[in-house]
């Protein structure tokens, strides 16, 4: 019998590269790989599915799982699995949760029983990819990510069906330099939107969209944040994923309540402040804050977003991570 282990790290999603229905292209995802947090299943072949918890797992975060892995063995035409949950990502909090999840418990149940995952092939049926191709892209080969988006005639205010899509490409992928960290904050908030709250807000955000931000957002992405990147300039590619973000807030304004949501806005403005991060901004809908640092000031960094929190009256966790240059993580044993 095979057992296969799987792991993946979290992503930000800094933003879109446009909403409007005015232009060619729509979404254009631009994000990053984290080292942690992480997820981590191990699959072998059962007949039927049946999920079990590592210790500290949420019993929700196992139900999503089964969820996933009923799903996966369908798809691949497999008896079934039996899934361990060994660590699980914070769900809906901006950091990819569901993505990471999926093709985690796809890849995990493919490889047990010896089939090759095909995770962008698979992941439509799985419901993902269906905006953004960030998660599916850094699934595959971690790193900072910038993708094509989807045409816009296919992608009008009614999205495809479930499923009827395809994960957009990567017109750009960079690893990021290894002394490189990320401070996260998560304060404890209301959930980020998601399910059909999050199709209704994005439908609202599309037929409003200013399409003179997605100009503005071109010529960000080109002429700074593409080549600091490429160089692995901390203090510029920090000021343009900052300005990335805050344009996309633009868009997103009346949907979240403000640039950034709350409390979101009021640990990004505190902690913007600090001389040890080199650019702040809201993942996703949030409430998760990132701000860029390096190896020397991760600490300060880390205190300062300590403070940010305790500025902005809300509790939470504060956490220093790192950029992932590498997909998922694959093992597997007889």
């Amino acid at each position: 019998m095979m057992r296969a282990t799987v792991e993946a790290g979290a992503r930000l999603h800094v933003g879109f590269g446009n909403l409007s229905l005015a232009h060619e292209r729509l979404y254009g995802g631009v994000g990053l790989s984290l080292a942690e947090p992480r997820v981590r299943l191990s699959a072998v072949p059962t007949e039927g599915v049946r999920c079990t918890t590592g210790e500290g797992v949420a019993e929700a975060a196992t139900a999503v799982v089964r969820d996933h892995a009923t799903t996966a063995c369908d798809l691949l035409g497999v008896s079934g699995a039996e899934v361990q949950v060994e660590r699980a990502l914070p769900r809906h909090v901006g950091l990819g949760s569901g993505t990471a999840t999926a093709l985690t418990a796809l890849t995990a149940i493919a490889r047990a029983h010896g089939h090759e995952p095909r995770p962008r092939e698979r992941a439509p049926a799985m419901g993902r990819g269906g905006r953004s191709g960030v998660g599916v892209a850094v699934f595959e080969r971690g790193g900072f990510v910038l993708d094509a988006g989807h045409p816009t005639e296919r992608f009008t205010t009614e999205p495809p069906a479930q499923g009827d899509w395809t994960v957009p490409p990567v017109s750009a992928r960079h690893p990021l330099p290894a002394d490189w960290r990320v401070v996260l904050v998560l304060p404890d908030a209301e959930s980020g939107r998601h399910g059909s709250a999050e199709d209704e807000s994005m439908r609202a955000v599309v037929e409003s969209a200013d399409p003179s931000v997605a100009d503005e957002l071109a010529a960000l992405t080109v002429r700074r944040l593409l080549p600091a990147a490429a160089e692995g300039r901390l203090h510029a590619f920090g000021d343009a994923v900052a300005e990335f973000g805050r344009l996309n807030g633009a868009w997103y304004a009346d949907e979240q309540g403000g640039v950034y949501r709350p409390p979101a806005g009021r640990v990004v403005e505190s902690l913007r402040t600090s001389t040890a991060v080199a650019g702040v901004g809201q993942s996703s809908w949030g409430p998760a804050v990132y701000a860029l640092t390096d190896a020397t000031r991760a600490d300060a960094a880390r205190q300062a977003a300590t403070e940010a929190l305790s500025a902005a009256d809300a509790e939470g966790e504060v956490l220093v991570t790192r950029p992932r240059n590498t997909g998922a993580e694959v093992t597997t044993e007889r």
